[in-house]
C-alpha cells in the first residue's frame, strides 16, 4: 500500500481520502486491490475511524467498492460499464446545453458581468492546463486538470446538483479508463483535449456546437478504450 508517513494535520478524513482517490487514479491501487480499515490506519498512523469515513466517502463516489465483512477494494469496472458512464455523462451535459438554449439561468446568461468572466477565464485556464498534458502525454496531471475542468464549468449552470453527478461520473469513468491507460507507454496525442473550444462555444452560447464537441469527445474516448481493452 502506498504511503510513507503519518498524516498529522487536522482534516484526516479528506487527507485520507484525497491520497487514496489520488492512488486510484495514478493505477498504483490497481482494479480487485482490497485492503482494510486497520490496515490503512496502520499506513497512515492514524485510528480507524477517520479512514472508515474516508474510505466510505470513496465508496458513495464510487472509487471504492465496500466489500461486506473484508473490507473494501478498487472496482473492477467492464467496458460495459464504461459505455453506460459513457451515456449517463452525455444526458447530463446534453441536459444542461439544452438548459442554456431554453434561456434558463445560468452565468452562460451574462458573460458580460466581470464574475462571469473572470469564471470562464479560470474555466478556460483549467482546459488548457489539461490540454498542455494531454499534448505531453502527462495522464496524472491531464486527470486532475479534467476533472476541475468540468466541475467548474459545470457549476456554472447553477444546478449544484447536476453538477455533483456529472463530478461522480467523470470520476468513475477515469477510474475504470487509467487502468487501461496506464499500460500504454506514450498516450501523447492519444487523449481527447478540446477543453478550450468547449469553453468558447458555450461562451458564444452555440449548443449544438458544444453538444458535437462533447459527442466527438465521448466518441473517441470509447473507441480508444475498446481498442486497448481489445489488445
Amino acid at each position: 500500500m502506498p504511503g510513507n508517513g503519518a498524516v498529522t494535520r487536522s482534516t484526516l478524513r479528506q487527507q485520507i481520502a484525497d491520497a487514496l482517490r489520488d492512488e486510484v487514479l495514478a493505477g498504483r491501487l490497481t482494479p480487485g486491490r482490497a485492503f482494510t480499515v486497520k490496515e490503512i490506519a496502520e499506513q497512515y498512523g492514524v485510528s480507524a475511524t477517520p479512514v472508515r469515513e474516508a474510505l466510505v466517502d470513496l465508496s458513495a463516489q464510487g472509487i471504492l467498492e465496500a466489500d461486506q465483512h473484508r473490507g473494501f477494494r478498487v472496482p473492477e469496472y467492464s467496458l460495459d460499464d464504461y459505455r453506460g458512464m459513457i451515456e449517463a455523462r452525455s444526458l447530463v451535459t446534453d441536459g444542461m446545453f439544452q438548459s442554456l438554449a431554453g434561456g434558463r439561468r445560468s452565468a452562460f446568461a451574462d458573460t458580460g458581468d466581470p464574475r462571469t468572466a473572470a469564471a470562464l477565464t479560470a474555466v478556460r485556464r483549467r482546459g488548457e492546463e489539461a490540454q498542455r498534458a494531454a499534448a505531453a502525454g502527462d495522464l496524472t496531471v491531464l486527470i486532475g486538470y479534467d476533472l476541475r475542468f468540468w466541475r467548474e464549468l459545470s457549476g456554472l449552470f447553477g444546478n449544484p446538483y447536476l453538477s455533483d453527478f456529472l463530478h461522480r461520473l467523470r470520476v468513475q469513468s477515469w477510474v475504470c479508463a487509467v487502468q487501461h491507460l496506464r499500460r500504454v507507454p506514450d498516450v501523447r496525442g492519444r487523449l481527447w483535449a478540446g477543453h478550450t473550444e468547449l469553453v468558447d462555444a458555450l461562451t458564444r452560447r452555440e449548443t449544438e456546437a458544444a453538444r458535437a464537441i462533447v459527442a466527438a469527445a465521448n466518441a473517441h474516448s470509447l473507441e480508444l478504450l475498446e481498442r486497448l481493452t481489445n489488445g
